[in-house]
């Protein structure tokens, strides 16, 4: 990952601005974040509301349960924070692509980006098209709203920025970082409950080590993530054929 030209910086759409930095105020994060290694801004919906009410939703077109953010409203927001070209506009939504490790490292490499925390029922399609929000899921489940899988695509990439981690390699050998699953981890003590840590951990051998821990990280993805498995053995594209 290139080292980024200017600090990368996190806009939150959002009903709920205080729940922000929540989470991300502590721990790699929150000391990143106050150094001045990254920056945040959390932004109310409500505030790009037109009527008296403050009215940020109404019900389905075409009926139904639950209440739809309005696309008025909701581009509105998206205009008053005047995102600058080049940043990615996402969506939080259990409907979007599957967020993955090569997806954080190429949005941990840019300028940073615009995040909408969707709430009720979903938001009017037209703001979806109108202002270009790439949507993104955390996962097959769904949540009361964005704003917990905001905060996870947000801690995700932090922690990949240059200087937020003590040891730079530490984001090169862990889940993922290879298309397989970390292996097995042990420290202190050397034995638990009558468990030891295996052998060749504590041998001295680094080639040893490293052959035991990418066999362990293979076994593991097979067990557990076949879908990973199988995109590893599929054989590279050739880019040469017409």
């Amino acid at each position: 990952m290139t080292a980024n030209l200017t600090i990368w910086h996190a806009t939150v759409l959002t009903l709920f601005p205080d729940m922000f930095p929540g989470p991300l105020g502590m721990s790699l994060a929150g000391r990143a974040l106050a150094s001045g290694l990254w920056t945040l801004e959390a932004r109310d919906i409500r505030a790009s509301a037109t009527d008296r009410h403050r009215s940020v939703d109404d019900t389905p077109a075409g009926g139904g349960p639950g209440m739809v953010l309005r696309a008025d409203v909701l581009a509105g927001a998206i205009d008053a924070a005047e995102i600058e070209a080049g940043r990615p506009r996402l969506l939080m939504s259990p409907r979007g692509r599957p967020l993955t490790q090569a997806r954080i490292l190429e949005l941990a490499d840019g300028p940073g980006p615009l995040i909408v925390c969707g709430r009720f029922e979903g938001v009017d399609q037209r703001v979806i098209d109108a202002r270009a929000l790439e949507e993104v899921s955390i996962g097959d489940y769904v949540l009361s709203g964005g704003e917990i899988a905001a905060m996870a695509l947000i801690d995700a990439c932090v922690r990949l920025l240059p200087g937020v981690m003590g040891k730079q390699e530490s984001g090169s050998d862990e889940s993922f970082s290879d298309g397989l699953l970390e292996y097995p981890q042990y420290t202190r003590p050397q034995l638990f409950e009558g468990r030891a840590i295996p052998d060749v951990l504590i041998s001295g051998d680094h080639a040893r080590v490293a052959a035991w821990r990418r066999a362990e990280a293979e076994a593991l993805t097979k067990a557990r993530r076949p879908d990973l498995w199988q995109n590893r053995q599929k054989p590279p594209k050739n880019t040469t054929d017409p």
